[in-house]
């Protein structure tokens, strides 16, 4: 399923996906709750989701999508590249970020590796991610050995 409010976008993502025989767009969504919907309804193997969506923002799309339909996996596909949102969007349990201006060299290996089960971040992504990350795995660790200790998170 492909989910974008702009439909020549959506229209680009769905002529890419029919060039890949083992791929069918069985359905597309202009805003969030649709989304919502046509998940529960359909139950994709995997839904292509913009975060910037009218009537429900694609993050909390993707939460509620987790709950009514849990086995479809969730590419984020979106302009933004605040890391801050990036990780909002992977903390839903999506299982990739995909930046909208590396559709064309990183689409199908995105697609490809979340329906193996895999993660994946944009290239432009990855390293600001991992960074990000890091710390609050530290943090983490430090809590999960004393857990009476205050949890803070520090690069």
């Amino acid at each position: 399923m492909v989910v974008d409010d702009y439909e020549p976008w959506r229209r680009h993502i769905c002529s890419v996906l029919k060039t890949q025989t083992e791929i069918q767009v069985i359905a597309q969504a202009l805003d969030g709750l649709e989304a919502v919907q046509k998940a529960q309804e359909l139950c994709p193997d995997l839904i292509l989701l913009d975060i910037g969506l009218p009537a429900l923002n694609g993050i909390e799309a993707a939460r509620r999508i987790r709950e009514l339909s849990p086995q479809s996996k969730v590419l984020f596909i979106s302009q933004e590249t605040s890391t801050d949102i990036v990780l909002g969007a992977l903390d839903t349990g999506a299982g990739g970020y995909v930046v909208k201006a590396d559709v064309r060299g990183e689409l199908l290996a995105a697609l490809n590796a979340v329906l193996r089960g895999e993660k994946y971040v944009s290239t432009r992504l990855a390293e600001r991610i991992r960074k990000s990350v890091r710390p609050i795995r530290r943090g983490l660790d430090r809590h999960r050995r004393n857990p009476r200790a205050p949890t803070t998170f520090r690069s």
